[in-house]
């Protein structure tokens, strides 16, 4: 029934230019004189060009697409060149492009180009989009539509061009300070980067994904033209654990940018901590160490979305993850009396437990939030209230406390 009225509503231009013609005839004939037949004589080709309009084959147009941007973070620039060709040169006249883009993308472009195509055979242009959001957009394809002079007969078509666009968080470069380390013989306060002695080699061994560079031994390598990794000694290892708070707000985008940033700087200083993320899905990696884990952390940090339905109080007394942790780095925006009770009961291990606490800029804290921070601090907890300027600062502002 749909596609019958479309098809009517095709066939509804081709009947008009047909009606128009026949009745500047009919005047012709009637009236006679030499402006009543230069009125039909001009019609005719007028009225040619629509009908051939209308059988004009726009299927053979083909759509080209090159991102120019590689790699994109939340709030980038987003620029694309989209070149269109065809294989021969019938003019067309009132031409209109529109990238047509999936729903996560739709609140945030509406791109359209309107040009007198001609004859030309290709036809390519650029745009733009300013401030683009985190997530996993889709570029479906082009609509092109195309209309004669008296814009009756219109004739449409989508050339499905598909691309994935993966935009990540925006990451901030920050100074990474240990905040706790742990020896096998007990626990203390320490700022070494490392979780290894580097500098106590005990052996070699075959070398694994996700080893690091600077461990690979050269010098065997040299001789028998086979990756090794030098062995070191286990002196101290970190159980920094980082957990992320999903609950909805209207931070949730900083939420998941600090979250990121941390992240990057961990692996990037060479140190290790675990990761949690619980939500509708739930990602839990026991040790993020290498640029591999990183980038997994990341791309669920990219897709993720505040969709956490049940109190974090309630979940995270379940989550089995959560009860050998011993130093805790939380993330949210909005810390509550319940998270506090709960993580204390989670985590009998527990030792330090830190949280972030991203506000506006220029936000200030209400008279309850004073009083669960003031609560939190009598019970050994350190709060730190930050905002998006100050992402770099963050593991200074806990080496100063």
């Amino acid at each position: 029934m749909k596609k019958g009225f479309k098809q009517l509503k095709r066939l509804k231009g081709v009947l008009g230019v047909s009606v128009l013609l026949i009745a500047a005839f009919v005047y012709a004939m009637f009236q006679g004189g030499f402006v009543s037949w230069f009125l039909f004589y001009l019609i005719i080709p007028l009225s040619l060009y629509s009908y051939l309009l209308f059988f004009y084959p726009l299927s053979k147009i083909e759509v080209e697409r090159t991102i120019e941007t590689r790699k994109m973070h939340s709030g980038g620039k987003l620029m694309a060149t989209i070149q269109v060709k065809r294989n021969n040169r019938f003019p067309l006249l009132y031409t209109s492009f529109e990238e047509v883009v999936g729903k996560t993308l739709k609140p945030h472009i509406s791109w359209k180009q309107i040009t007198f195509w001609g004859i030309k055979k290709e036809f390519k242009w650029t745009y733009e989009v300013e401030h683009t959001p985190r997530g996993e957009h889709e570029l479906e394809g082009v609509t092109i539509r195309v209309s004669d002079l008296f814009g009756w007969v219109k004739k449409e078509i989508f050339i499905a061009n598909n691309k994935t666009i993966l935009v990540f968080p925006k990451l901030t470069e920050m100074v990474y300070i240990p905040i706790e380390t742990k020896y096998d013989q007990g626990a203390a306060i320490s700022r070494n980067q490392s979780i290894k002695d580097t500098s106590m080699a005990t052996g070699i061994r075959s070398y694994q994904p996700g080893d690091r560079v600077s461990w690979i031994h050269w010098k065997s390598f040299a001789r028998t033209q086979t990756l090794q990794t030098k062995e070191f000694e286990d002196r101290q290892s970190q159980d920094l654990f980082v957990l992320m708070d999903r609950s909805p707000s209207i931070l949730f985008e900083d939420v998941v940018d600090l979250t990121a940033s941390i992240m990057q700087a961990i692996v990037r200083h060479q140190a290790s901590s675990a990761f949690l993320s619980v939500g509708e899905d739930r990602l839990f990696v026991p040790a993020v160490q290498s640029e591999e884990q990183l980038q997994r952390v990341l791309y669920h940090l990219m897709k993720v979305s505040a969709d956490l339905k049940n109190p974090l109080e309630q979940v995270i007394l379940h989550d089995v993850a959560i009860s050998q942790v011993t130093t805790l780095l939380f993330i949210t925006s909005n810390l509550t009396h319940e998270f506090l009770h709960s993580v204390q009961k989670a985590a009998s291990n527990l030792r330090v437990c830190i949280c972030f606490v991203v506000k506006g800029k220029e936000e200030k804290l209400l008279p309850n939030e004073q009083s669960i921070h003031q609560y939190a601090e009598s019970r050994g907890i350190r709060i730190h209230v930050i905002s998006k300027d100050r992402f770099s600062q963050a593991f200074l502002e806990v080496s100063r406390s």
